[in-house]
């Protein structure tokens, strides 16, 4: 692995919001920035040779500019550039399993309250080995005021998705707010309709659980804000909900054998469809 912050980079205007996106966490980091850039391969497979070499200009310029833009934006970054052809979610989860962090674009849907994350992103998001963050294109430009929120399984071991959490929140000096979502069991029926404080019990102690969880962390990190409520309901739309005021939303997945698609449990699926803030998924085993 090396240290460095890759971005795939196809033109969209998703992929130049995760340029800029990446550069700024390349400097938090201290690491080089790589733009790389995947030509489909096979494209046609007898592509005039002026258009192969139209495509190849076009991609270098692309390149150029947006290493450019990111010096610019931040000088003194190390900006590097790699064209690769062949298939774009086998190259770019393989670019990712090599970096510390990779940033991929997230294209929006209209007026509708979601994104079509689209089949290249999600392999990716499925398959790497590394975190990988997925951006949308900015359409609101004002500072959203939620800090990072970060959705946790007490029940799971999830040490790589803590440390993630805490050195984000610890680089860019912002709070931490751990969800840990439940639901009451089918058993307790109407008495949940008839009580609404049955609950508060099981609560109390997944809350003392989540607590347990953090204590070492939080010795660790002690210049980090943390707030770690247990909330009652949906994890995805708990996690959907808090991600509207966020700057950051953290999730994990866990490895699944499935013959086919992503390896992506429903929770991180919802929210990275959904979520308007940016995306860090992180592998764990």
């Amino acid at each position: 692995m090396t240290p460095q912050v890759t971005v795939g980079l196809d033109g969209s205007k998703e992929s130049l919001a995760a340029v800029g996106w990446a550069a700024a966490e390349a400097v938090l980091r201290e690491v080089p920035l790589r733009l790389v850039h995947v030509e489909e391969w096979p494209n046609t497979p007898e592509a005039p040779l002026p258009y192969a070499r139209t495509l190849a200009e076009r991609a270098e310029s692309l390149l150029r500019k947006e290493a450019d833009r990111a010096r610019k934006d931040h000088p003194g970054l190390e900006v590097l550039t790699e064209r690769a052809r062949g298939r774009a979610a086998e190259e770019l989860t393989a670019a990712a399993n090599e970096a510390d962090l990779t940033v991929l674009g997230s294209r929006g849907l209209g007026g509708v309250r979601g994104f079509i994350v689209g089949s290249v992103s999600l392999a990716v998001v499925g398959a790497a080995r590394q975190p990988v963050v997925l951006v949308r294109a900015e359409e609101d430009h004002s500072a959203p005021e939620g800090g990072i929120v970060v959705g946790v399984d007490i029940y799971h071991p999830c040490e790589a998705l803590l440390a993630f959490s805490f050195n984000e929140a610890a680089r860019r000096g912002m709070p931490l707010r751990f969800l840990h979502s439940w639901t009451l069991p089918a058993s307790y029926g109407y008495a949940a309709v008839m009580d609404p404080g049955i609950g508060e019990e099981p609560g109390d102690h997944l809350l003392g659980g989540l607590d347990d969880l953090l204590e070492p962390w939080q010795m660790r990190y002690a210049g980090v804000d943390v707030a770690a409520p247990a909330v009652m309901g949906s994890a995805a739309y708990q996690l959907v909900e808090a991600s509207q005021t966020a700057q950051l939303v953290i999730v994990g997945r866990r490895s699944r054998k499935v013959p086919l698609g992503a390896h992506l449990g429903h929770v991180t699926h919802a929210v990275i469809h959904h979520s308007p803030a940016p995306v860090a998924v992180v592998p764990l085993t």
